[in-house]
């Protein structure tokens, strides 16, 4: 699944560009809406109606998706707008999407940071066109469509136009240039031409009154001429779209090459941050990939926010941040950490703006916040990039949002009580408190700091104490199994609740299943009752979700880091691959892919703790470009692994860490500060294919709480 799709995306830009069937959930595919078992198929065949803009990347369901501004190139009527045509030879790269339809158009986007530019090559015909429909938002599935509230149109003569479409209370404008010489530009509303027209103006757009709308280019091809559509978008208006498009694409001339070119080596820069040594050519795809995906989200939109008039970092669909604090967030601070400051630039300000820090943010106005999963994310983020020690942020401004917004939503009950349901607020809040007591005591406001530690300790008010689990509550796409092992930041304590050391990891190995039995998989539309069965086993979803990122790292903290070592491995082995459904579950902008990179590096970073663990990574060798620095993990005894269905009948892996030097100097506990990563360095690691007791005493640390 990952639900991730093959579009061209330029690196935490604003723009993508793709294929459109209107299938869930990004637009591209063939499968509907679907959140268990497996997905049932919406269309037979792979197929478009056109090239939509702005998709969701590894999303599940979040409500609402964009996909606006259609473009089509057709040989049919107008009045065959919408109908879809079969994809043929398609292909992607980073930065650009090509395919055939069998119409026999060559269809061909690319997009840079702000703009996309298509270019069609048409067959022989006598009515050639390519076809703008502004109308267009959503998904072709039950509530997945969007409708635009209000809209401006106007075609401006010599191959531009602009116009402004209102939806989900934002207003995106689009300018656009296009190269067809000869041919004639017009605007239609519902499948009809408007000949003489300049401009539509819809004031108050509902469900019942939309009809399509757009414009048109259309005359006479050649067979092999190519046609290039140019488009530059804002949120601030056509003016300022128009200035994106001439500030990336120039004025006038063809640019799909120049664009494509520029976007691709954006890409090799990137994804240069991150180089390995040995793999088979199978997992290295899938690292490249992975790290591909992590660096798609969120959008970057500088100066471009509709909501406030200052200019600044704006960035979006931040979808969600429960699925991308933890993996992707301390991937972005690693390897591009002036886009990571920016971000939390962004979020500190639509706090000031908008009253909170948010758990999703996309390119919507209103409460799609995401709130039922989880409270207060980024205060991990900031605490982990002010122990880094990075500038640029009015660290005191701030605490000050960070404090407020603890006591919102959720916050409010947690501060009154010590406990809020669901319980894992209570978690999310506890741990909010901790990370912001690190601020402010680095701030030297000792009282507050105080006060935030003494209540961040509350979280031991979510467990059982006879069970050593979380309390019965409702639960968010889990249960409290999957919650149970949240690395809190103080592991010791939550280790004695389960009995200590051996209670805690009997709880962990059953938990993984082992000496279980196989579990049969749910298929086309489970049913609630055979679903039920499944949550009641009580068992890791080997990464399907959230909260099981986290838990195989929980072993390091009981001091079975080999614990941890085989489950991860297993999990990079079996659970990613190269072909279809080569992602265990929603990739969630990258939060997923994000968790394959550091994995493969043998590294996990503890959010909001300014700590890394660690274990065996999946290459021999692997550098990590940190900022100006570079951080080598290298290895002695490393033996290459296939993936997949490869990987049967192999030799048993070296998956565990038999020893480990830190710049040279001896590395007996299974961590590492941030900070070490971050300043550069070299880590070695002896491994081999039996379990030791490396990392077995010197456990990761604990803030345990003392009045």
């Amino acid at each position: 699944m990952g639900n991730t799709h093959p579009g061209a995306t330029s690196p935490l830009g604003m723009v993508s560009a793709c294929a459109y069937s209107g299938a869930y959930p990004t637009g591209y595919g063939r499968y509907a809406k679907n959140t268990e078992g497996v997905p049932e198929e919406m269309f037979a065949r792979t197929e478009a109606s056109g090239f939509t803009h702005f998709q969701q990347s590894g999303t599940g369901a979040i409500r609402k998706y964009y996909n606006y501004v259609r473009v089509t190139p057709m040989v049919q009527p107008l009045d065959d707008l919408g109908q879809s045509w079969a994809l043929h030879d398609e292909r992607a790269e980073p930065g650009y999407y090509a395919a055939n339809l069998d119409t026999g158009v060559r269809c061909e986007t690319t997009v840079g940071e702000k703009v996309a530019v298509h270019r069609y090559t048409f067959p022989d015909h006598h009515s050639a066109r390519v076809v703008i429909d502004l109308s267009c938002g959503g998904l072709a599935i039950d509530l997945g469509r969007t409708v635009p509230l209000r809209a401006q149109v106007e075609s401006m003569g010599r191959g531009t136009a602009q116009g402004t479409v209102v939806m989900e209370g934002v207003p995106l404008s689009v300018y656009l240039e296009a190269d067809t010489p000869g041919w004639r530009q017009m605007l239609w509303y519902d499948r009809r031409l408007i000949p003489g027209g300049t401009r539509l103006d819809f004031d108050s757009i509902r469900h019942t009154t939309l009809r399509p709308f757009g414009l048109l280019f259309v005359g006479s091809a050649r067979a092999g001429q190519s046609v290039e559509v140019r488009m530059g978008f804002s949120l601030r208006g056509c003016e300022q779209a128009r200035r994106n498009l001439y500030q990336e694409c120039g004025t006038g001339e063809p640019a799909f090459e120049t664009i494509r070119v520029r976007t691709r080596h954006r890409w090799r820069d990137h994804i240069d941050r991150v180089q390995v040594e040995g793999g088979t050519p199978a997992r290295r795809t899938v690292l490249a990939t992975a790290l591909y995906h992590s660096l798609i989200k969120p959008c970057f939109a500088d100066d471009e926010s509709p909501f406030w008039p200052t200019s600044g970092p704006y960035a979006f669909d931040i979808c969600t941040m429960w699925d991308i604090y933890k993996t992707q967030l301390p991937l972005l601070q690693a390897i591009v950490p002036d886009r990571a400051m920016d971000l939390l630039e962004s979020l500190i300000r639509v706090c000031e703006e908008e009253g909170n820090f948010p758990i999703g943010y996309r390119m919507a106005r209103g409460a799609d916040r995401f709130f039922r999963q989880a409270s207060a994310l980024a205060h991990t983020a900031i605490a982990d990039a002010h122990a880094l020690g990075r500038g640029g942020v009015d660290w005191g401004w701030a605490l000050v949002h960070m404090v407020d917004d603890l006591r919102r939503m959720y916050g409010e009950d947690f501060f009154e009580h010590g406990l809020v349901h669901p319980i894992t607020h209570t978690l999310d809040l506890a741990y909010a408190h901790h990370a912001t007591a690190q601020v402010a005591r680095a701030l030297n406001d000792r009282r507050l700091a105080d006060d935030l530690e003494r209540r961040g300790h509350q979280w031991v008010n979510a467990f059982d104490p006879a069970t050593g689990l979380l309390r019965d509550s409702e639960f968010y796409e889990g249960g409290k199994w999957n919650y149970s092992f949240r690395l809190l930041h103080d592991m010791a304590a939550r280790i004695a609740l389960s009995g200590g050391d051996r209670g805690f990891v009997d709880q962990l190995d059953r938990f993984f299943g082992y000496g279980a039995e196989p579990v049969e998989q749910p298929g086309v539309r489970p049913q609630p009752a055979e679903m039920a069965l499944g949550y009641a086993l009580n068992r890791f979803e080997g990464l399907n979700n959230e909260p099981d990122m986290e838990a195989p790292w929980a072993y390091h903290y009981a001091g079975r880091p080999d614990r941890t070592a085989g489950i991860v491995h297993s999990a990079l082995t079996w659970q990613f691959g190269t072909r279809p459904g080569g992602l265990p579950g929603n990739d969630d902008s990258g939060g997923l892919s994000a968790w394959y990179v550091w994995a493969s590096l043998g590294l996990f970073p503890v959010a909001g703790q300014n700590l890394f663990l660690v274990n065996a990574p999946a290459f021999a060798r692997a550098a990590l470009r940190v900022g100006d620095e570079e951080f080598v993990i290298e290895t002695s005894g490393h033996r290459e692994t296939p993936i997949s269905m490869d990987g049967l009948d192999q030799e048993p892996p070296a998956q565990y860490v038999q020893a480990a030097t830190l710049n040279g100097k001896p590395l007996h506990a299974a961590y590492l500060s941030a900070t070490d990563v971050h300043r550069g360095g070299r880590l070695h690691l002896e491994l081999g294919p039996r379990a030791s007791t490396w990392g077995h005493e010197n456990r990761p640390p604990s803030h345990s709480f003392t009045t």
